[in-house]
């Protein structure tokens, strides 16, 4: 058997049920694992087992009395840095930051609480969540646990190492351009990217969304069925409906028979892709194929121009930011970050606008290309992962999203996106595969990753405590 801490969440749940094992006695397994790896890895903030050990206890209490509070009673897991989770400071990431606390929870932490998760700690990020490493100025160094010397991506740095590393079976991330899925790609995991307004958050804004960061499409499936509930503080948060999140653990391999797929092997602008990525990929199409699977080459469909123009708006959204913070504030901000939005001090209103206007040229563009196919699979970097050190891959804050040309079209067009494990480089590092859809069919793509997830055979052991 397993050991307590790589137990799945429907795992622990069934476990739990028949009084095999109980929450307490997970926690406690859980607890001495990550004190193992926490030193190297340094994925948490707030990382707080005195208050978890009080939870568990609680849900064992419940359990023993045959009466969960809810569907994850029990379930470790964690929340990104900036899910607000109420009295705790919020940094951003940033040593420049005031880390105002919180108020209330946000509504992935509220729902997850009363689903009876177990919250072990928050999981750390980089300066205001833009960069897709774990360097920051305020946390520690996050490291990818396949290799301490690499990133494990960003900005949900923390989420995807404690998620590879079996902090729990259950993490929180967002994603405005790529920040699920590059951890979840860099990492080995699988992360679901849903549709705007799928989960609510706060606060909302264009693009960004929240979602699972798990070892198994199943587990990510059992978080949504909790996270996806409408909530009033996000203007974007869809209406109730009624989704068949709990048929995704049960989909066969037959499902994808007779789907169009589009397979996207260059990202139009950007970094290169790696051979070992596009071998890979192109790998995990044939198993597509040999399932029944329509598989149609895709031209490239994001231009230079898309990517420049979301840059210099982000830029210029930073540059405000900055320009609002004192001096010595400013002097605190992760120097890439600082340049990287001072470098917008001079775009005219004009160049602004164009800017801008590439965020719908892009979901314009993005929608027109995908409508031919039911789902659209591509790497999801073209390349492995960066020193664990480097701020980004290219280590240039003029060239910063270089590797987001695959990922960030589908924020603008509001579609879901996935990555799943395709693969590893001859070093041992993962490889992930971007599965996206149309809108709203969160779990169409989520079956999708859930049959690709069982073609694809057994995978490698997760790292140990080095």
């Amino acid at each position: 058997m397993p050991e307590l801490h790589e137990l799945s969440a429907q795992d622990l749940l069934a476990g739990y049920a028949r009084r095999a094992f109980s929450p307490l006695e997970v926690c406690q397994a859980l607890i001495a694992h990550i004190e193992r790896w926490e030193p190297r890895l340094q994925a948490t903030y707030l990382y707080r087992p005195e208050q978890a050990l009080q939870q568990a206890r609680a849900s064992s209490a419940r359990w023993q009395r045959g009466a969960p509070c809810g569907p994850l009673d029990g379930v470790p897991g964690t929340l990104k840095e900036n899910i607000a989770t109420a009295g705790d400071p919020m940094p951003a990431g940033s040593a420049a930051s005031s880390a105002p606390l919180a108020a209330q929870d946000a509504p992935p932490a509220a729902r997850l609480r009363e689903a009876g998760l177990v919250l072990l700690s928050k999981t750390t990020m980089p300066d205001w969540g833009m960069l897709s490493s774990g360097l920051s100025s305020f946390h520690r160094l996050a490291r990818n646990p396949w290799d301490l010397s690499r990133t494990p991506g960003g900005s949900s740095a923390g989420a995807g190492a404690a998620a590879a590393a079996g902090y729990g079976p259950l993490h929180v991330g967002t994603d405005i351009g790529g920040s699920l899925r590059l951890p979840a790609s860099w990492c080995g995991i699988f992360t679901l990217k849903p549709s705007l307004g799928r989960v609510p958050i706060d606060p909302p804004y264009m693009g960004r969304a929240a979602g699972p960061m798990t070892r198994s499409v199943s587990d990510a499936a059992l978080m949504l069925q909790v996270l996806a509930q409408p909530d009033a503080r996000d203007s974007m948060s869809l209406p109730v409906q009624a989704l068949d999140w709990a048929g995704v653990a049960g989909t066969p391999v037959e499902h994808l028979r007779g789907l169009r797929v589009g397979l996207l092997l260059e990202p139009g602008c950007g970094l290169p892709v790696a051979p070992e990525i596009s071998a890979a990929v192109q790998a995990a199409a044939r198993l597509f194929e040999a399932a029944g699977a329509h598989v149609t080459p895709m031209r490239p469909f994001f231009t230079r121009e898309m990517l420049d123009g979301l840059d210099h708006f982000w830029r210029m959204r930073s540059c405000i930011d900055l320009q609002a913070l004192a001096p010595a504030q400013r002097e605190r901000l992760l120097p890439y970050i600082r340049q990287w939005a001072e470098s917008a001090a001079a775009f005219d209103g004009p160049h602004v606008f164009r800017a801008y206007a590439q965020t719908h040229a892009t979901r314009v563009a993005t929608v027109a290309a995908s409508a031919p196919f039911d789902y659209v699979i591509s790497p999801v970097s073209p390349n492995l992962p960066a020193p664990a050190e480097d701020p980004s891959p290219t280590n240039d804050p003029l060239r910063p999203l270089e590797h987001i040309a695959f990922t960030v079209p589908w924020n603008m067009s509001e579609q879901p996106a996935a990555s799943i494990n395709c693969g590893h480089s001859a070093g041992g590092l993962p490889i992930g595969l971007q599965i996206a859809g149309r809108r709203f069919d969160d779990v169409g793509v989520l079956k999708v990753a859930r049959a690709f997830e069982q073609l694809r055979g057994a995978q490698r052991p997760w790292p140990r405590p080095q």
